[in-house]
């Protein structure tokens, strides 16, 4: 498997793994994203599009929204 990594990536290719990985093939109707706050997925992982943030960080930083401490 080829990293995902910003520094192993250039923007196309981290928009093809941002449509492919939000590709469930269920259509929007079973996903969960849009009505629990993601928004759209391109949306919430811009930044990592941008080659901003890693996707593991936005995904903790949105994960942190819903856990109690």
């Amino acid at each position: 498997m080829k990293s995902i990594l910003i520094k192993d990536t250039t923007k196309e290719e981290r928009i093809g793994i941002i449509r492919r990985s939000m590709d469930c093939g269920g259509g929007c109707e079973n996903c969960s994203s849009c009505w629990l706050g993601g928004g759209s997925p391109f949306d919430m992982y811009q930044r990592y599009i941008d080659g901003e943030m890693e996707i593991r960080e936005i995904n903790a930083e949105y994960h942190a929204r819903y856990v109690r401490g």
